[in-house]
């Protein structure tokens, strides 16, 4: 299936988080990811959270997580791959995270060993993300149902007969319900596996794995799945250098004209193709930019609110907590309180 273009989708979800006691809150500890191979997987949904969740690390250098392989066979085929699958289903029972990919057939019969195996999980507590079609495999053991979840769009309709019970919404990138999440096709796997890295260890280890991805973290995961990934035009236009411009600039007061001027376009031609490029405007690009300068801050430092407010771009305290309230569903402090390094 095609593939929707990948967005940020970190943090949207840190009143969630917040909202948590504590003692259910992952530690940001050495977390185990399971990757389920099942027969028929595919490819790219399985080797998504092996690499991002594989090549993260914490800002000492350690790895984040451990990832394992595992299923209910020895091996098992990705298209034309066959691959050795190296743990039982056993090893879920010691995963903080299973993920389940998609597999080419999504109609294809779940075992009633995977089905107990994802069950028994669930109830332990551990927390279980579907990409794109893998939403099937997870609404087979029930546990979607009365849920909303996303897939690939190509498939909504598919899940929606198939699984009755499950509220599908096709027109986002991912839906985080605390311990059950799933995400649209392909590279939004990729937005599911960075907001997860988010939710553990905080925005700047984020940043960190969203650079080792070569993926933008810039929109959230309420967008919607149709925007194609175009940074590079076709007229040899690239959006690239002018969201660089603005990331190196983010503590003058940017405006539409100002950005405009940069990638020598009129305001009106760049605030068509920012839109198509990335599915928002250029200065609701420059906020998120700036908040996400304002996480790493507030994650890193002990600099009060006003002198990260400057340092953001954002002025001033009050203008701060508004636009982060407003994207985060929380305060600076609430936010520091639970992600200071």
């Amino acid at each position: 299936m095609g593939c929707p273009r990948r967005t940020s989708g970190w943090i949207d979800n840190v009143s969630h988080y917040l909202a948590t006691p504590s003692s259910e809150r992952y530690s940001p500890l050495m977390h185990t990811v399971a990757v389920l191979a099942l027969d028929d997987t595919i490819a790219f949904d399985l080797a998504t959270p092996i690499e991002i969740f594989g090549r993260t690390r914490l800002a000492n250098g350690e790895p984040a997580y451990e990832v394992l392989v595992a299923g209910p066979s020895a091996t098992a085929t990705a298209g034309p791959l066959s691959l050795g699958v190296p743990h039982g289903l056993d090893a879920l029972r010691k995963a903080d995270t299973i993920v389940l990919p998609g597999r080419n057939d999504p109609l294809a019969p779940v075992s009633a060993d995977v089905i107990r195996a994802l069950r028994e999980a669930h109830s332990r507590g551990t927390r279980i993300a579907s990409i794109c079609v893998g939403a099937f495999t997870l609404a087979a053991t029930g546990l979607l149902d009365g849920l909303r979840a996303t897939t690939h769009w190509q498939a909504s309709e598919g899940l929606r007969r198939a699984h009755p019970q499950v509220q599908v919404d096709a027109d986002v990138l991912y839906v985080d319900n605390g311990q059950v999440l799933t995400s649209a096709g392909a590279t939004a796997g990729i937005d599911l596996c960075l907001h997860l890295v988010a939710r553990d260890f905080g925005a700047a280890v984020a940043r960190s794995a969203s650079r080792a991805a070569v993926a933008p973290i810039t929109r959230e995961g309420g967008q919607a799945q149709y925007i194609e990934n175009r940074l590079e035009r076709n007229d040899g236009w690239s959006l690239a250098p002018t969201l660089a411009w603005i990331e190196a600039n983010l503590d003058r007061q940017l405006t539409l004209a100002e950005i405009a001027r940069h990638a020598l376009l009129s305001p009106r031609t760049l605030s068509r193709r920012f839109r198509d490029e990335t599915g928002i405007t250029p200065i609701e690009y420059v906020i998120r930019a700036r908040i996400g300068v304002a996480q790493s801050l507030l994650e890193t430092t002990g600099h009060s609110v006003d002198h990260i407010a400057r340092a953001s771009g954002f002025g001033t305290a009050a203008n701060l907590r508004g636009k982060f309230a407003a994207a985060l569903g929380t305060t600076p402090a609430a936010y520091r309180k639970v992600f200071r390094n």
